[in-house]
């Protein structure tokens, strides 16, 4: 089944290669499987559509996976400014919250 959807998925991105949710959702059914082909499209993101706000927060959780912490706390603090640059009230709330258990857990 995850094979059809991510072959539907491809299809989709390469009909419409700028469109960022196209990315994120490949992204969305690697995380559970493949954490460096979650990681790799969820880079991808970040430096092609630094403004699609819902990649920041699990990119960062894919570094905190990864044992990445440098990175996650950036991805986490650069989410947090992105989410608040464009109002998306909900998005900044739930970085703000993943962040703070972030620094929690690494004390």
């Amino acid at each position: 089944m995850q094979e059809e959807r991510l072959k539907i998925l491809f299809q989709y991105l390469e009909e419409e290669p700028n469109e960022p949710f196209n990315v994120y959702a490949i992204a969305m059914e690697y995380i559970n499987k493949d954490i460096q082909k979650a990681k790799f499209y969820l880079e991808k993101l970040l430096t092609e559509h630094p403004d699609y706000v819902p990649t920041y927060y699990h990119a960062a959780a894919v570094y905190v996976e990864l044992e990445d912490y440098t990175k996650a706390e950036q991805t986490y603090q650069l989410g947090i400014e992105k989410a608040h640059q464009q109002q998306s009230m909900k998005a900044f709330d739930e970085l703000k919250r993943a962040y703070r258990m972030f620094l929690d857990e690494m004390e």
